[in-house]
């Protein structure tokens, strides 16, 4: 049987290098977006960075056990399959996987004690769903890469 991702991507000998690259594609598919949607992005997660400069790393630290147990079955048929990339499956699965890991983000602010943060979220969940799905391909060869 295939590892766990969590046992392949949080043990100690890699959490650090998947944390530090989780935050650059963040950054990356941040930077990446445009037109007004974008410009809402962008100034949504700015606004996020001037809360707390370390809320980005530490909600990463924070919500990787969480995201990667909603990534799971995805590894898991994704293995069971043998060839391609994981990006491919989960671009395939677009709309299951954004729902899945959306789920995790929704309950963090849910439970934030941080009304600016709340405030920037609700106002940016309603185009979440598109922008997990474009992050898709990004993440999938994130995973990959650590994972193997």
């Amino acid at each position: 049987m295939v590892a766990a991702l969590s046992e392949s991507l949080l043990d100690d000998a890699k959490r650090t290098a998947f944390l530090a690259d989780a935050k650059e594609v963040l950054d990356a598919e941040v930077s990446d977006k445009g037109g007004a949607s974008g410009l809402a992005v962008k100034g949504g997660y700015a606004a996020v960075k001037k809360i707390s400069p370390s809320i980005v790393p530490d909600g990463l630290e924070s919500l990787a056990p969480k995201l990667i147990a909603q990534l799971e079955p995805f590894w898991q048929e994704y293995t069971a399959g043998g060839t391609g990339k994981f990006a491919d499956l989960l671009v395939a699965k677009s709309d299951e996987v954004a729902e899945a890991l959306l789920t995790v983000t929704d309950e963090r602010a849910d439970s934030s004690t941080r009304p600016a943060l709340k405030k920037v979220y609700s106002s940016m969940r309603s185009s979440a769903k598109k922008n997990v799905i474009e992050a898709l391909p990004r993440l999938g060869d994130l995973v990959q890469k650590h994972a193997n």
